[in-house]
């Protein structure tokens, strides 16, 4: 893939954040973080975890695509929720990622043609394909040994409705009170408003397809 221009992701928070006449303290309250963190995210010194930006995303209205948008203002954006990543080349890969929900990924996409996108908690996802105008996330997604969705190891809800289907390795998935251990060939389908987070207690990847639907 060719390198992409990444608008400042931090800056864009802060550009939502004040549109809506939000303090820093007060987004820090609402998605219960520190206010420092919230302000190392806004100028550049720290990297959200998948779990602090779907947090702000659905705090602030928006959807993350639009934080990776040069085009759009995210103050403007309906309300979404997806991904957090770490460093400059990896927000290269997510640009190209979700920048723009309008681009055909597809018919056919190649193993070696997968855009790759690395989170700060030991996840790995690879999109698999899109449909302009759907609101589907559809993913190759790898825990790496020790790999979470939360950094923290908190919970985390967002909009829509996921289906995955693991491959390989063995995740544990919390889902509200419940903990289900997933094997391969096992399936898992829940609404992702309910308070959820996966990891791999294991010592091998776990691999599996996932297909995240959201309502616009």
């Amino acid at each position: 893939m060719s390198p992409v221009v990444v608008p400042p992701v931090g800056a864009r928070i802060r550009q939502a954040r004040t549109a809506r006449g939000i303090s820093l303290r007060g987004l820090a309250r609402e998605i219960g973080v520190s206010a420092s963190l919230i302000s190392q995210i806004e100028t550049g010194k720290s990297q959200p975890s998948v779990s602090t930006l779907y947090a702000i995303t659905t705090a602030l209205a928006i959807p993350v695509e639009s934080l990776f948008d040069a085009e759009s203002d995210p103050a403007r954006s309906p309300a979404a929720a997806t991904v957090g990543a770490p460093p400059d080349t990896v927000l290269r890969a997510l640009a190209s990622f979700a920048a723009d929900p309008g681009r055909r990924i597809g018919p056919l996409v190649g193993g070696a043609e997968r855009e790759v996108l690395e989170l700060d908690s030991g996840v790995v996802w690879e999109r698999l394909g899109h449909v302009p105008g759907m609101e589907v996330d559809f993913l190759l997604v790898t825990y790496r040994p020790g790999g979470s969705s939360s950094s923290t190891g908190g919970l985390m809800r967002h909009p829509g409705t996921e289906y995955g289907y693991l491959t390989s390795g063995e995740l544990v998935l919390t889902l509200g009170f419940e903990e289900y251990a997933i094997r391969p060939g096992d399936a898992v389908s829940f609404e992702s408003t309910t308070p959820h987070r996966y990891r791999n207690d294991g010592d091998e990847p776990a691999v599996g397809v996932w297909f995240v639907f959201s309502m616009p």
